[in-house]
């Protein structure tokens, strides 16, 4: 979050037309919440822009790029190869690295409906080795810093990574750190705001600023 304010805000409710309801519909499988599929359903313009995050309504000044990607991150999310507590652990990870706070605080948020507890975040702070990680999670972590760093899987890695994942899950895996790194930067980036429930969410620790 920057003090000065977001470089590209939310587009206002007044501004959405059909294209960015026609754009929400297509990236239906990314809005889990029963409240958003209804009032999608109801084309209720004003009730989505009171429950969507910035994140998403700072996507609509583009609509045809949102309704892609939020078709693309549904795929993680409603039919996901990885168990979900994996993934939340990789999206951590990579909130941290990448110093977004937005991201970071979402998934801080929905972390204990993944068995993801308080101690665990914290550990996603620091060195993988500094917490007794099961070995799966610690080479998904391991994995995830690799990416970040060097975007790719070193050979030790990879081996313990294949010995529990199957086929679908290796290649879930770089596409959930890309997808969510690339959300990060596009945090980043344009300084999207927290959204007024993120600003209490209570984290352990927060990822150092990126300027």
């Amino acid at each position: 979050m920057c003090a000065d304010g977001p470089r590209l805000g939310p587009l206002p409710v007044g501004d959405w037309d059909e294209e960015v309801l026609d754009a929400l519909e297509e990236g239906r499988g990314s809005l889990l919440a029963p409240e958003l599929r209804e009032a999608l359903d109801d084309r209720d313009a004003q009730r989505l822009s009171e429950i969507l995050p910035n994140a998403i309504t700072t996507m609509f000044h583009h609509p045809r790029l949102a309704g892609k990607f939020l078709a693309f991150v549904g795929a993680f999310l409603s039919d996901p190869a990885l168990p979900r507590r994996w993934r939340e652990l990789v999206v951590l990870r990579v909130a941290w690295r990448s110093g977004s706070t937005y991201e970071w605080l979402q998934h801080v948020r929905m972390a204990p409906r993944f068995e993801i507890t308080t101690e665990e975040i914290e550990a996603l702070s620091r060195a993988v080795d500094a917490f007794a990680w099961p070995p799966i999670e610690a080479a998904l972590i391991t994995a995830t810093d690799q990416l970040v760093d060097d975007y790719s899987i070193d050979d030790p890695t990879w081996t313990a990574l294949a010995a529990e994942l199957d086929e679908r899950q290796l290649l879930e895996l770089p596409f959930v750190v890309g997808t969510y790194l690339c959300q990060a930067m596009a945090y980043n980036g344009l300084r999207v705001q927290l959204d007024p429930g993120l600003r209490s969410v209570s984290a352990p620790v927060l990822p150092p600023p990126t300027g």
